[in-house]
């Protein structure tokens, strides 16, 4: 039986928002008034399933609008979309973003993850709390990484309504309260000849909400506070006037204006808005290479430079595209994961901020090598500065045949639509993100299948996050030989690293692999009485002050028994209480479970369970627990179907195994 919202109705308010999106419905099948034409024969229903993939816009076309979803709205999307009722609940209560209870138009998220934690997060989220009651009309919701490490402790303000002013780019100068157009689509509109894909997705035009692309605007309004004081995070909250000015993307760049720099070498010296601005600076090099060069080529290059992916599994990028190449199935899809939430990463954040038009060239590159002619960007919803930069990159190069019908006039048809994620840290797996475009939750999927062979909505699929994609345009301007030099012979190329903690200058460096921690870590001025480093994130692991000579590659790291993961450094200092940092990464790995397998559904709550029992305890009197932690985190790391279950208790055994947490 399903899920029944009895007489539950949309207001005028919520149907608005939707049809913004999906235009107005046809029929009353749909959600339109019933007519005597509708009671003889049934219409729209096909077409309305195969537009089964706007679910997500659509939810937070409901929740840019209102500040949340009612029965009767859900309702209203499920027969617009024929979406089981229960499946659509499913999906709008997996998300942390969304809420199926009433709540007030502005809320407050304030981050308490590992570097907030660290930089005094609950105090300033307990003066928030305490300060802003029911009667001010903001919800403070505790929020997982905001990823602004760099800035702790930090705070994201969402506005509800229909207030903003049409969708503009800013400025590094303009006030961080965008105020501003968001796209729930940002940049989506009609399929590439050649998509071939049958559905609404190679004929979005048609679709209502398609037409013009600017059909598809939501309105909502964003501030960012960090690093934030109660005074401030209030003041953004409740007075968008006074909100503090945002820095620009090359303040999280400590390194700017060093000329030795390959990823980062534009942030601060290119305006990021400007198209021409960005071709003046080598822009659009690689791709016209890449064209010279031909598909399998550009594969060729990307193998010989011995690029592997950047996100911490370290796939060699070039069998990945080869693979997927090869498939004879069409249409091929890119999916460029964006959707970066591993607590203390920010990198992709400032590539998106500071350089839009090098993650569009990429795309296009990585598109053109694999025979795609569609590609999906999945974008954290928490980041609305990247959202609107990407959205006004994508329209630029669309207006100046960068994409669309004929890129740069060779023939070749790809075009990128903007996804937003909406706060679910299990959607940077590749399976489960291409679940969540698919209007589905985002539960991974079992392999094999893989996505080379069946991904995005069962077709071939190529998946890399940002860095690895704009790595790909120094490997085509320098060549794979010259960008092969760089680093190790087993780790090629420069790599990110997000540095942040209680060190003097935290941001984004640039190093080539095989630098050590301890270079890394002098370059970001580690203060004294450093008491342990966490390297990947709360999926990575700790080493000690006195290993601060391991290289920063994926062998080195991996003999020294941790991970370097996607490049996350956090530094404490012994004032961080380390048993409270190990209980926050057991909570966060536990609301982020998606619940899909056993292991790591039941596994994550026994971990928290037994962190809270002995975090005042040491000695004999934790050892029982311990023995029980160490018990569940094989079972986790041996069963889960998926990175998280499986990388979930790593933190925490480094931290018993390596820094004594518990003697």
């Amino acid at each position: 039986m399903d899920l029944r919202f009895g007489d539950s109705k949309p207001t005028d308010e919520e149907r608005a928002a939707v049809d913004a999106l999906l235009g107005p419905p046809e029929s009353s099948w749909e959600g339109a008034d019933r007519s005597d034409a509708d009671l003889r024969w049934a219409r729209g229903g096909r077409e309305a399933r195969d537009r089964r993939d706007q679910l997500l816009p659509a939810l937070h076309a409901l929740n840019d609008r209102v500040g949340w979803i009612s029965e009767g709205a859900l309702d209203y999307v499920c027969r617009r979309l024929t979406v089981p009722p229960a499946e659509a609940y499913g999906v709008a209560t997996f998300y942390a973003m969304f809420s199926v209870r009433p709540r007030p138009a502005t809320v407050l998220h304030v981050c308490t993850d590992l570097a907030c934690t660290a930089a005094g997060a609950s105090r300033l989220c307990a003066a928030v709390e305490s300060r802003l009651g029911p009667e001010s009309g903001v919800k403070v919701e505790r929020s997982p990484c905001l990823g602004l490490c760099e800035r702790a402790p930090a705070t994201l303000v969402i506005r509800a309504g229909e207030s903003a002013r049409p969708a503009q780019e800013d400025t590094p100068a303009r006030p961080a309260f965008e105020d501003e157009a968001v796209q729930a689509e940002g940049g989506s509109g009609g399929a590439a000849p050649g998509d071939g894909g049958g559905t609404s997705r190679s004929s979005e035009a048609e679709s209502g909400g398609g037409k013009g692309r600017r059909g598809r605007n939501t309105l909502h309004a964003t501030a960012i506070c960090a690093p934030a004081t109660p005074d401030r995070a209030i003041a953004a909250a409740t007075a968008p006037e006074s909100a503090p000015t945002e820095p620009a993307p090359e303040a999280a760049v400590p390194q700017t204006g060093d000329t030795n720099l390959t990823l980062l070498h534009r942030i601060g010296t290119a305006d990021p808005p400007s198209l021409d601005d960005y071709r003046a600076h080598g822009g659009y090099t690689a791709l016209r290479r890449a064209f010279a060069l031909g598909p399998a080529a550009v594969i060729r290059e990307v193998t010989d430079a011995g690029l592997v992916g950047r996100g911490g599994a370290a796939f060699p990028t070039g069998r990945k595209w080869q693979a997927t190449a090869a498939q004879p199935d069409h249409p091929h899809y890119l999916v460029c994961n964006a959707d970066e939430s591993e607590p203390g990463t920010f990198k992709d954040r400032v590539l998106m901020e500071g350089d839009p038009y090098a993650l569009v060239e990429a795309m296009t590159i990585a598109a053109y090598a694999t025979g795609a002619h569609r590609g999906y960007l999945y974008l954290r919803g928490e980041y609305p500065r990247a959202l609107a930069r990407l959205t006004h990159a994508i329209e630029q190069a669309r207006t100046r045949g960068l994409l669309g019908d004929d890129v740069l006039g060779q023939g070749y048809a790809f075009d990128i639509e903007i996804r937003r994620g909406a706060g679910a840290y299990i959607c940077g797996e590749e399976t489960a993100l291409f679940n969540s475009i698919e209007g589905r939750r985002g539960e991974p999927r079992s392999k094999p299948p893989f996505p080379v062979e069946k991904g995005l909505f069962g077709k071939p699929t190529v998946e890399n996050n940002v860095e690895t994609l704009v790595n790909v345009l120094p490997i085509l301007t320098m060549g794979a030989e010259a960008y092969a030099a760089i680093g190790t012979p087993t780790s090629t190329g420069p790599k990110l690293f997000c540095v942040s903690g209680t060190v003097a200058r935290p941001g984004v460096y640039e190093l080539p692999f095989g630098a050590t921690l301890g270079e890394l870590l002098a370059l970001a001025g580690v203060r004294d009485n450093l008491r342990a480093v966490l390297l990947g994130g709360a999926a990575g692991g700790f080493v000690r002050p006195d290993e601060l000579d391991i290289p920063l590659t994926f062998e080195g790291t991996r003999e020294a028994g941790t991970t370097l993961g996607s490049g996350v450094v956090m530094a404490f200092d012994d004032t961080v209480p380390l048993p409270r940092l190990l209980l926050r990464i057991a909570e966060f790995f536990r609301d982020e479970s998606c619940g899909q397998c056993v292991p790591c559904r039941v596994g994550t709550v026994r971990q928290e369970e037994a962190l809270h029992r002995i975090a005042d305890r040491t000695g004999a009197a934790a050892a029982d627990d311990i023995a029980l932690l160490r018990e569940v985190g094989r079972a986790m790391r041996d069963a889960s179907i998926c990175g998280l279950g499986q990388t979930a208790w790593n933190a925490v055994e480094s931290a018993i195994d390596r820094l004594g947490a518990y003697e």
